[in-house]
């Protein structure tokens, strides 16, 4: 799995984005997996997608009560894709403003034990879900 670190923090995630309001959430895959990663769509193969959204809302010290739009959590439709290309098209600053500053591969389950714990919950819901696909056991919560 390719797990990336954000700019300056010692915060891990999967890459996500946002999707614009002429996107399906296809179309905004591919956008923000070029924007955050630098990879293009011919290097990669989608396996699979959530059935559903998934929702997590943010801890109320995380909310930025002076953004607009005002950010209470996010709702998400995750992808499982095949890398097909080499570490050398991993590239974290083709986007305008870049929000990684790093990334390695990590085993399949290894995100549950280190994502931040408001977003927990949507990481187990995603991965029990595309378990079956890669024929890995699914886990209890």
């Amino acid at each position: 799995m390719l797990w990336a670190r954000r700019i300056g923090q010692n915060a891990w995630q999967f890459p996500q984005g946002g999707i614009k309001h002429y996107e399906t959430p296809k179309e905004a895959l591919y956008r923000e997996l070029w924007e955050e990663v630098g990879v293009s769509p011919q290097k990669v193969e989608l396996l699979a997608s959530t059935q559903g959204w998934l929702r997590y809302r943010l801890p109320k010290a995380l909310i930025r009560c002076d953004e607009k739009p005002l950010c209470v959590g996010q709702k998400q439709q995750w992808f499982l894709l095949r890398f097909s290309g080499n570490e050398d098209d991993v590239r974290l600053d083709r986007g305008e403003k870049p929000e990684f500053d790093g990334w390695r591969w990590v085993d399949y389950w290894y995100p549950l034990k280190e994502v931040v714990a408001f977003k927990k919950d949507v990481y187990w819901q995603a991965l029990n879900e595309f378990a079956p696909v890669l024929g890995c056991v699914t886990q209890d919560a």
